[in-house]
């Protein structure tokens, strides 16, 4: 049997729900706690933007709106490491030249080394000197062979013609980059081809083609490349003559030879400074800019949930406001 309310009831009920929802001002035009909880869903979801942001490009400083200062920073010191990349294959390539007119000087010094020892052999009484000469003739060619190879990419610092228009005596090599509070600078090692030369075609002034002049009977005016021990008039005094002037040139080369080896040696160690600087510059970017990805996927994991939350949140405080409602049931 359904029972009916009495008037009476209604009337407690009523004064009941007054007494419950008139703790705090109810109004069908503002929900105060729908707003609140919408203002931290949105501050939860930007939250969670950022953090997701983070983790898809690794930066937590991708943009000049995340941190001005740090991304300034960081992209002048992006540049200035392409511009250090730069310089580290200039060096290589400058490594190279000096690596190939290396090779070339302490090969003809063994060749050098050869053409002496064929000299003074030449001095034994009785021995045939047209032997020694045709061997001699080999190792003048071999001189003429190794300069003329000592070529790279288009440069070649043994064997040049000073005469001509595309001649330059001090070679640079790009050797750093550096920026101070005002300005950059591009920073070079010069290398002077003139103490390697062993051939100019313009006037015969290399260490090799340079000519010398012998006392004895013969009075030759010749270089080590021309020389020859069976030439009508030679005596003893002019093949020794011809062997204190190679043994100079040898002399001249092994310093040449020095030279070349101390500027391959800095040029090494440039390279070397120029790697780690350039991995230096990327710690301290990425110290600046990069996000670390442990604190972040840390930080996804709570922000998530607390998405989670804030949604459910604002569907009690949007579905409270159904509860003036029963303030108008008979």
């Amino acid at each position: 049997m359904m029972r009916v309310s009495t008037a009476g009831e209604r009337h407690v009920n009523h004064r009941f729900s007054i007494a419950i929802l008139g703790r705090h001002m109810t109004s069908i035009k503002t929900n105060s706690s729908a707003m609140t909880a919408l203002r931290s869903l949105q501050t939860t979801n930007k939250m969670l933007e950022q953090t997701q942001n983070r983790i898809s490009t690794g930066y937590k400083v991708s943009t000049a709106t995340d941190n001005a200062a740090y991304w300034s920073i960081a992209t002048t010191m992006r540049s200035d490491n392409k511009a250090l990349a730069t310089v580290q294959d200039a060096l290589g390539l400058g490594s190279a030249k000096i690596d190939v007119t290396y090779t070339g000087i302490n090969a003809s010094i063994e060749v050098i080394d050869e053409i002496k020892s064929k000299l003074v052999a030449s001095r034994e009484p009785g021995i045939d000197r047209s032997k020694i000469q045709d061997e001699v003739n080999q190792l003048q060619d071999q001189l003429i062979a190794i300069a003329d190879s000592a070529s790279f990419s288009g440069e070649n610092w043994l064997s040049v013609d000073s005469g001509a228009l595309t001649y330059v005596q001090i070679k640079s090599v790009v050797s750093s980059f550096t920026r101070s509070a005002t300005a950059v600078q591009v920073e070079t090692i010069d290398v002077d081809t003139a103490s390697v030369e062993l051939f100019d075609a313009a006037d015969q002034t290399g260490i090799l083609d340079s000519v010398f002049l012998t006392t004895g009977a013969g009075a030759f005016s010749v270089s080590v490349t021309t020389l020859d021990i069976t030439a009508i008039g030679a005596d003893d005094q002019d093949i020794d003559d011809m062997i204190s002037n190679v043994d100079a040139k040898l002399a001249a080369m092994t310093t040449s030879a020095s030279d070349i080896g101390a500027i391959q040696k800095r040029m090494s160690n440039q390279m070397e400074f120029v790697s780690s600087l350039i991995d230096s510059i990327d710690r301290g970017i990425g110290v600046l800019v990069d996000a670390d990805m442990s604190k972040e996927s840390t930080r996804l994991q709570a922000l998530q949930t607390q998405q989670q939350l804030g949604i459910q949140s604002l569907s009690i405080a949007n579905a409270s406001s159904q509860n003036i409602l029963a303030l108008f049931r008979q």
